[in-house]
Order: C-alpha cells, then structure tokens, then sequence
C-alpha cells in the first residue's frame, strides 16, 4: 500500500472474507474466547489514512475508525514518528515512580485546550472506562456524598462502575450483575421522546425532569455526579438540542452535584470543535474525560478538572501502573496538533454528509432520522415513519451490504436500529463520495 497517497477515488477489492481471513477466522474460534465479537470478519494487514488493507489484499474504506478512535485517520506519520521517538528512549517507567517530561506536557497542553479555563489539573489512565471510574472516586471524595447518576441510552465502559452507569443491557450488561448502585435520568431524545412532547415546545421537559427527581427524598442532599455524553453514542448520537446542558448544568449546580462531561467518543475535533461541549457554550461542567480520538490510536485516557477537585484525593488514591503511558503520551501530545491545524476540514465533511444523508432519507423511507455534528453521523432506521418501531434488521443488513461493497460501518442505539459513521477528519473528498455511494447503494438493496 502506497502511504499517504490517497488523495484520488480509491481502487477497493472486496473479495471478503479472503481464504486467509477465513483461517485466521478459525484460529480465533480456537484460541480466543467467543465473547470477544467483531464487527467485519476479516484481519488486517495494513491501514493508511481512510483506507484498510487484509491479509488476502482487499481494500476497504474506513468509517469506523476503530470506534471513533482514529481521528486523524490510520498511522498518521506525525503521530508514528512521535511514538517511534518516543520508543527508542525508554518504554514503560510507571509515572508514579519515576516521572517523566510527557505525562506532565500533555497535561499542561489539555489545560491549554479545555473548553473552559477553570478546567486545569489532569489525571491519565489506560481506558475510557477507566477515565469514568475514576471520575466517579474525585466526585465522590470532593463532595462526600455517593449518589452517581447517567442518563438513559449511555455507554461510559466495561468496567462493573462504567456498567453501572451504562444504559444499554444487552449485550454489555446481560450476566454480570449485581452491579454498583447508579441512577438514570432522561436524555433529550428528541426523536422518541419519552414525555411524546415536540420540540422546542416541550421546553426540554427532560432537563425539567432531572431537577425533580434530584430534589426526591431518596435522592435530595445526596447527589454526588451526573455524567454525560455530550452526544450519546452507542445509543444512537443522538444530539441534544441547544436548552439541554445550560440546564443540565444549573440543576446541577442547584443540588451542589458535580457535572461530568463523558468526551471519549465525542471530543479531539470529532464534531467540528475540540470538544463537542462548545457547541453549548453557556453550559458549566465540573470535570472532562478524554479517550480514544485524543490518544493518537494508542491506549490512554484522562481526566481534566477544576484544580480543587483534582487536588481533594489523598496523595496515592489515584493512579495506576500504566497510566499515562510514555508513548501513548507522546502520540497524544502528536494527535492533539494534527487535530488543531486540521479543524476546518470538519465543517466540508460535516456539509457533505448533511447534504448527501439527507437526500438518501428523501430516497428511503426506512431512514427516519438524520442526525449528527461534524464527523459524528447517524441514521435511524425504522419500519415506518409513524410509528417509529425500530429496524435493526435493516441496519445490520445495509452494514453488511456496505462490507462487502468495500465500506467498513457500524451499528448502535439502544434498539439496535442506527447506523453510525465515523470518518477521518483527513478523509479525501473523493473517498467520502465513494463512501457515500457505497452507503446509498446498499440501501438501494435492502429498503
């Protein structure tokens, strides 16, 4: 595969899954435990920028970016050389024994990034998930009270707390309780809402409803976090509307809980901003997590909060043996500008997608809702429009179709029903078109 070199319609081969995937298939049966599932039954050999290579030498686009990770597309050359530098002068040294010049540089360029200023001491990890279990001991130690609450159609982890917190059941939950004791409210699911109210007459009774039962007696005086997606992801990116966090953030305020703000999937320049949250500028959150896209592909997380939060656990109560990993610091710290000098592409990916999504929703009538912000988009698929009852068989039939057709997408949503696209903030104009197509095309087979 010629690096870099992927400025023109792509040239994709699509005899999947080849004879050397389907071996490598059988040795995963063999050797790997069954519950560990994936999404395209093929193996990698190589990936470049927006475009995929298998070991039987198909090519695909990418619009998973290993779920919203890669951001800046796959092995992006500044990011590779920083871990390559990085590697060559020391590998794992654990930050609390011995520091390093990395972690405390990434966490002095997240301040200087953070949506608002008072967001200022940072604390990395492995995981996502880790991120948010972490989250939830600084907000507990800060406050002293215990009640920890997410909303309905959120994913924040894996982890027995992050499962907690987790709206979705199956698959992610089914069999591993008990779990910790969590709490959700509603999400502004505008789509389904689940007070059958219209927007923006409803005056965001959702938010509404978040202050009532806070003040409930079970709950009133003992509210420690609220934790939230800016965008909820795998249930479905479904996009609040411009009310929801300025008041999110003031019942918050009003019951002295502190408002966490979940940008693992949604933040490093994801929806046209570093951080969706600036889409609600007038909101106040208390604490941000970052993952995946903010990693430069590598395995690292944190936490940046208000300096009197950060600072409130006893020395030693946080940490861990890997976080903040020197080399995943160093490809951090090369993402993030990778990130910054390319914003302004977002806006034409994020104008394409409007456009061409919208007119497939005019062409198909399964496609009963559009949504999304800059390279975050969504369509949800129902049997019909007035009903709304969802169709995850069509969702799991057009990703499969685009699969074989050359285009990697995924499925989400609390019903199943969602077909969700992650692309490259670098993708090629010419690449997103042929996605597009692709897209279009298998809808054109099972709509």
């Amino acid at each position: 595969m010629s690096k870099g070199n992927l400025g023109n319609k792509v040239k994709l081969k699509t005899d999947v899954p080849g004879p050397k995937s389907i071996e490598l298939m059988k040795l995963k049966e063999q050797y790997i435990s069954k519950s560990v599932g994936v999404a395209a039954p093929i193996f990698m050999n190589e990936a470049s920028g927006s475009i995929f290579e298998d070991v039987d030498g198909n090519r695909l686009i990418d619009m998973a970016s290993g779920i919203g990770v890669n951001n800046v597309g796959n092995a992006p050359k500044e990011v590779v050389k920083a871990i390559k530098s990085q590697a060559e002068k020391f590998l794992h040294l654990c930050f609390m024994v011995t520091p390093y010049e990395g972690y405390v540089r990434l966490g002095e360029k997240m301040a200087s990034i953070m949506p608002k200023p008072y967001l200022k001491k940072s604390a990395f990890f492995n995981s996502g998930a880790e991120a948010v279990e972490n989250t939830v001991k600084f907000a507990r130690h800060y406050t002293g009270k215990t009640a920890t609450f997410s909303f309905q159609h959120s994913f924040h982890g894996r982890t027995q707390m992050t499962l907690a917190l987790t709206a979705k059941d199956a698959p992610y939950k089914t069999g591993f309780g008990p779990l910790p004791e969590s709490y959700k409210v509603e999400f502004a699911y505008c789509y389904r809402c689940p007070f059958k109210l219209d927007y923006p007459s409803c005056g965001v009774a959702c938010a509404d409803k978040i202050d009532e039962v806070f003040s409930q007696p079970q709950f009133r005086g003992k509210v420690a976090l609220l934790v939230g997606e800016p965008i909820a992801g795998e249930g479905g990116f479904i996009v609040p509307p411009k009310e929801f966090y300025p008041k999110v953030s003031k019942i918050c305020k009003k019951h002295n809980a502190l408002f966490a703000a979940d940008e693992i999937q949604t933040g490093a320049g994801r929806t046209g901003k570093m951080w969706c949250m600036e889409h609600w500028p007038e909101a106040d959150y208390d604490l941000l997590i970052s993952a995946k896209g903010a990693g430069g592909s590598m395995p690292i997380s944190g936490v940046t909060g208000r300096e009197e939060i950060m600072d409130k656990p006893q020395i030693g109560g946080i940490g861990g043996t890997f976080g903040g990993h020197p080399v995943s610091c160093a490809a951090a710290l090369a993402q993030i500008a990778v990130v910054e000098k390319n914003l302004s592409r977002v806006k034409k990916i994020s104008d394409y997608m409007t456009k061409r999504l919208g007119e497939m929703q005019n062409k198909f009538d399964p496609i009963g809702d559009v949504r999304g912000m800059g390279a975050m988009w969504a369509l949800e698929l129902v049997k019909d429009r007035g009903t709304k009852e969802p169709a995850a068989d069509i969702a799991k039939a057009v990703k499969e179709s685009a699969f074989k057709k050359g285009l990697v997408i995924l499925t989400c949503g609390t019903y199943g029903n969602v077909v969700r696209m992650h692309p490259s903030l670098l993708m090629p104009e010419e690449t997103m078109e042929q996605a597009m197509d692709i897209l279009e095309s298998s809808f054109s087979e099972n709509a």
